[in-house]
C-alpha cells in the first residue's frame, strides 16, 4: 500500500492529491506519449526543517531533455521551481521519493506529438529500499532491451516501461527478485530500471551507452566516485557468462540506490564485495550530506524560513 504525500503538482500549483486526476481519453495513457523522472528527497539527519535533494540539477537536466524528445520545451529552472513548491507545501518528514512527470494531456486519438497540448505533474511517495539492500536474485530476461533506433532511449520515456514491466513480472514469477535484459546484440544491458556494474580483478566495468543504457544519475554518480576513490573503471560491453565468474555484480538506480546482486540464474556470486561496499558507503554520506567533498551534488530546501 502506497503512501502518497497530500499534495501533488497539478496544472501550475499544489492541489490535494486526490484532486490531481486526469481524463480517461488522455493522450499520454492511451500511448505512452510521456517522460518522467525519478527523485530521491531525504529530511537531513541534522536538521528536520531541511530537505536533501541528490544531484537535482541533473535529474532536472534530464527530464527536460526527456521532453524535448516529445518535442515539448521544459525547462529546468521551472522543473526544479515545481519542486521546491511541492516539498514545502508537502513538508516530509521521511524519506520520499519524486515523480515529476510531462505529457501529452490532449485528449485526441491520433499518434502524434505535433500540434498537442503538454502538461507537467509531480506527486510523491514515501520510500525506503526499494530493492533489500543484502542482495538479490536475477534471471535473464527472455525479453530484449529495445534499441535507441526504435526509441529514443536518452530519455525516460513512459512508453518504453512496457519491455521493463514484462521482463520484471517475468524474474517474479519464476522465482526471481529482478531481471537482467540483454540488448539486441545479445550483450548485457541493463536490469528493468537500473543499470549493472561488476567488477572483475579490481576493475569496475559497467555496459556503455552504446549498450541501449539508460544514461542513469546514479550510474555517472558511481563511476565518477570511483575514479576519485582510486578505482580502475571501464566502459565497454559485458557478456552474460562475465556475470557468473564476476568478483562482485551490482544495480544502481534512484530507487535502488546501490544494491548487490547475490545470485544469477542458478549461480550465486561472492558474498564479499569490498568495491561495493566502499561505494555505497561514501554514496550514502553524500546523499545525507555528511561528506563536504560533494556538497555540491545535494541542493538543499529549506522547508520554513
Amino acid at each position: 500500500m502506497h503512501q502518497f504525500l497530500p499534495y501533488a503538482w497539478f496544472g501550475g500549483k499544489c492541489v490535494p492529491f486526490a484532486e490531481a486526476t486526469i481524463s480517461v481519453a488522455t493522450h499520454a495513457l492511451h500511448y505512452g506519449t510521456g517522460a518522467f523522472g525519478g527523485m530521491r528527497a531525504l529530511p537531513n539527519p541534522a536538521d528536520p526543517h531541511e530537505i536533501l535533494l541528490f544531484r537535482a540539477d541533473r535529474h532536472a537536466r534530464r527530464l527536460s531533455q526527456s521532453a524535448k524528445l516529445l518535442l515539448t520545451e521544459l525547462g529546468e529552472e521551472t522543473i526544479l521551481s515545481a519542486i521546491t513548491t511541492f516539498l514545502r507545501t508537502n513538508k516530509p518528514n521521511c524519506p520520499v521519493y519524486l515523480r515529476p512527470f510531462v505529457y501529452t494531456s490532449d485528449l485526441g486519438i491520433a499518434p502524434r506529438l505535433h500540434n498537442i497540448e503538454t502538461d507537467f505533474l509531480i506527486y510523491g511517495l514515501e520510500l525506503g529500499d526499494y530493492l533489500s539492500p543484502e542482495g538479490v536474485s536475477c534471471r535473464i530476461s527472455s525479453w530484449c532491451r529495445q534499441e535507441d533506433r526504435s526509441l529514443p532511449l536518452r530519455g525516460k520515456i513512459s512508453g518504453a516501461y512496457i519491455t521493463s514491466s514484462l521482463a520484471k513480472t517475468e524474474a517474479v514469477k519464476s522465482g526471481f527478485d529482478e531481471a537482467l535484459l540483454l540488448n539486441s546484440r545479445g550483450k548485457v544491458s541493463e536490469a528493468s530500471g537500473m543499470n549493472l556494474f561488476m567488477v572483475r580483478d579490481g576493475v569496475l566495468i559497467t555496459p556503455g551507452v552504446d549498450q541501449d543504457i539508460l544514461e542513469g544519475i546514479t550510474r555517472a554518480s558511481v563511476l565518477e566516485l570511483a575514479k576519485a576513490m582510486g578505482i580502475p573503471t571501464l566502459e565497454r560491453p559485458v557478456d552474460k557468462t562475465e556475470l557468473f565468474i564476476a568478483d562482485e555484480v551490482f544495480l544502481s538506480g534512484t530507487a535502488a540506490k546501490v544494491t548487490p546482486v547475490r545470485r544469477i540464474e542458478t549461480t550465486d556470486l561472492a558474498t564479499k564485495r569490498p568495491i561495493m561496499d566502499a561505494i555505497r558507503e561514501r554514496l550514502t554520506a553524500i546523499t545525507e550530506g555528511r561528506d563536504p567533498a560533494y556538497d555540491h551534488w545535494v541542493t538543499r530546501v529549506r522547508l520554513q524560513d
